[in-house]
């Protein structure tokens, strides 16, 4: 197995597994008994609310839509349509979730929502390349775009220069 090979499965596992790790720590203290050593304490709805907190708003979401964005991409290069409908698929939950933690950010998603990942979804539908291209384009330029309105513009999305991801062409 070569290096970049490697450093991708690496990285993919290191992202996986902290997900999992932080996610299963933070169910697991949630219904833990409220003994000194316990950090999650507080009734239910106070435990939750930590719960919350630690998920926080909406970099989480973005996060995982960087993650995705970043496999669409590589489904585009593989011509894997059905991996690259999946990936679009979950960014369009990530956004949705993270609007449900932000619902005042929902303004600037909306021709994100409504109207770039649909006309990319017809692209991806026709398995068409070149349409592809033009329109995950669109994608870039939408995220860039909401990210000036939401005044975080020094976060310039781009196109990866390097796989980190172990799925390949099919």
């Amino acid at each position: 197995m070569n290096a970049g090979i490697r450093i991708r499965l690496l990285s993919l596992f290191a992202f996986g597994g902290l997900m999992v790790f932080f996610l299963s720590t933070l169910l697991f203290s949630a219904w833990q008994s409220q003994d000194d050593t316990a950090w999650l304490k507080g009734s239910v709805d106070e435990r939750f609310h930590i719960v919350a907190k630690h998920l926080r708003g909406f970099d989480m979401a973005m996060v995982e839509t960087s993650h995705r964005y970043a496999e669409l991409y590589w489904a585009g290069k593989d011509t894997n349509w059905a991996y690259a409908d999946y990936q679009l698929k979950k960014i369009r939950t990530a956004v949705e979730n993270g609007l449900e933690r932000r619902p005042k950010r929902a303004a600037s998603a909306q021709t994100f929502l409504t109207m770039v990942i649909p006309f990319l979804e017809e692209a991806i539908a026709k398995k068409d390349t070149t349409d592809f291209w033009n329109r995950f384009g669109a994608v870039t330029s939408s995220c860039n775009a909401c990210h000036q309105n939401e005044k975080v513009q020094f976060i310039e999305v781009s196109p990866p220069k390097m796989r980190y991801s172990v799925v390949e062409q099919f």
